[in-house]
């Protein structure tokens, strides 16, 4: 197979994961309270890395289940209390202004705490070509 063939492949590839994760990641969510908005997405200088940024929107009492991403995931809350289960911590509740940092593969969850909406911004440091988030058993 050429160099180019190899590459068209590459790029089909990340195309179809792309659609993956924008397309059922959202749909699912949305039936149970939480809504995942898209922002903006950027390669890295990092070769094979990108930056993802999302808005997540949690419904009063709707918690988002054990998961983990292939990269790091910074937070920031927007709105509400969030508490926040990190695998190997104790649970951390934050409020607007708060962030949150969780390392790469580490299994974690969010639910809103709170008796309003609750809303973070989630920063994404992750690897290109791989689920944005892969939930956990």
């Amino acid at each position: 197979m050429s160099h180019r063939h190899l590459r068209a492949l590459r790029l089909l590839s990340s195309a179809v994961l792309l659609a993956a994760n924008l397309f059922t990641l959202p749909v699912a969510a949305a039936e149970i309270g939480v809504t995942r908005t898209d922002l903006h997405r950027h390669d890295l200088s990092a070769p094979g890395r990108e930056a993802v940024q999302v808005r997540v929107d949690l419904a009063p009492g709707v918690a988002f289940g054990r998961h983990t991403h292939p990269g790091e995931e910074i937070i920031y809350v927007l709105a509400g209390a969030i508490e926040y289960d990190v695998e190997g911590k104790p649970p951390v509740t934050l409020r607007a202004g708060g962030v949150l940092f969780i390392p790469a593969g580490t299994v974690h969850a969010a639910k809103n705490v709170g008796v309003e909406s609750a809303s973070e911004l989630a920063t994404y440091i992750v690897a290109k070509d791989k689920p944005l988030l892969t939930l956990a058993k």
